[in-house]
């Protein structure tokens, strides 16, 4: 099994995949990282691991098109067979969900759909959540489809929301279950990718 890994930022997700590849926790191959930002720590990540990278952002083409088609052919250089989202904030174009329909996944810091939605990453995903006076929250790892953080969920790990929280130690206990859960996920859909 071929992974791609798509990340904007830090790739602290990317990086969990990584060592539970290396471990042999996890079972694939990591074909490619891609990012639409070229200076994302990610791609320093991934070339640490000897992982090919490649940046494809819509602002470096001329049409939507060439854009599509350089997105499509990188993916297919690389054989990927299913693709794992880890802090990519940017939406993923119809052409590629068509074309790898139910292949990708993607891992999110909040219970949705309460926390999901446009605008609600990172830290603003914790900030919300303690805005609501919620006693917890959780990790969710989803299908994508064409509508931000609306595909439908494969897996739900809960996270107690402590009084003195703030969203930065509330963050810092999600992005532990965050690492231990999406290699977890991504194991067992690679398990039944293989079998079909």
């Amino acid at each position: 099994m071929q992974l791609a890994v798509f990340v904007s930022g830090g790739g602290s997700n990317l990086q969990a995949i990584i060592d539970a590849a290396s471990s042999g926790k996890l079972d694939l191959d990591i074909a490619l990282v891609l990012s639409n930002n070229a200076n994302a720590y990610g791609l320093e990540r991934a070339r640490n691991s000897g992982i090919p990278t490649a940046v494809v952002n819509s602002k470096d083409f001329d049409s939507r098109e060439e854009f599509i088609r350089a997105f499509l052919g990188t993916l297919e250089a690389h054989d990927v067979d299913f693709i794992a989202l880890a802090g990519y904030l940017r939406k993923i174009p119809p052409e590629l969900i068509q074309r790898f329909d139910g292949r990708i996944v993607n891992i999110h810091p909040g219970a949705l759909p309460e926390f999901g939605g446009k605008g609600m990453f990172g830290i603003h995903v914790h900030e919300a959540v303690i805005e609501s006076g919620r006693d917890n929250t959780a990790v969710t790892v989803h299908f994508v489809t064409e509508e931000y953080d609306e595909g439908a969920v494969i897996a739900v790990r809960e996270v107690p929301v402590l009084p003195d929280d703030t969203p930065e130690t509330l963050q810092a206990r999600v992005l532990e279950v965050e690492h231990a859960l999406y290699p977890e996920v991504l194991q067992s859909l690679a398990e039944k990718l293989r079998s079909q």
